[in-house]
């Protein structure tokens, strides 16, 4: 890293040279914008009051959802679980009898 030297400020080394169209370090800071810069976004213009399309065709309504039994959701979940652990025990004993069938052949 580079470091200031003299009498220099440390902000020196961040600022951009001097380019004799800009104020400088030494100036005293202006409430005028530098000149031959960026002039700035163009001025808004609202739009007019009708600018959007027409519309033609309105939509039909939402249909109406059939009612839910949740006694038949509720015994369909359980059943679903019921079969997720029962796969789940049956890997856990294949698991398990394959770590003891190793561990067997590496002990004997």
């Amino acid at each position: 890293m580079t470091t200031p030297s003299g009498g220099s400020t440390p902000d020196d080394y961040w600022r951009r040279p001097g380019t004799g169209d800009g104020p400088t370090a030494d100036d005293p800071p202006s409430a005028t914008p530098p000149t031959g810069g960026y002039p700035g976004p163009p001025p808004s213009v609202p739009p007019p009051a009708g600018w959007r399309p027409p519309v033609h065709l309105e939509p039909a309504p939402p249909r109406r959802l059939p009612p839910q039994d949740m006694a038949a959701l509720d015994a369909a979940e359980q059943r679903s679980q019921r079969v997720t652990y029962g796969f789940g025990a049956a890997a856990a004993v294949v698991v398990v009898a394959l770590v003891c069938l190793l561990c067997s052949r590496l002990v004997f």
